[in-house]
């Protein structure tokens, strides 16, 4: 098996000039990376709705107070 090191460092002299080439100030995102961020956002769109659609479907039954349980278990012990 070839060693990584020396295939990484290769791969390294010959990224180094094309990195030298590009103007720093002029960098973009570009049109894929709006793609990108257009396809999370209608993504993350799309599970909010799921989300709220299925927390209307839930049917929640409040359980009773804390204060009345006490009191019912004191008056069946006396007795």
């Amino acid at each position: 098996m070839p060693d990584m090191s020396a295939s990484a460092s290769l791969a390294m002299t010959h990224l180094v000039p094309l990195a030298a080439e590009v103007d720093e100030d002029k960098v973009t995102p570009g049109v894929l990376g709006f793609i990108v961020f257009a396809v999370m956002a209608l993504a993350v769109w799309g599970l909010m709705k799921s989300m709220n659609k299925q927390m209307g479907r839930i049917e929640f039954k409040e359980a009773p107070e804390a204060e009345e349980t006490p009191s019912a278990a004191k008056g069946s012990s006396q007795e």
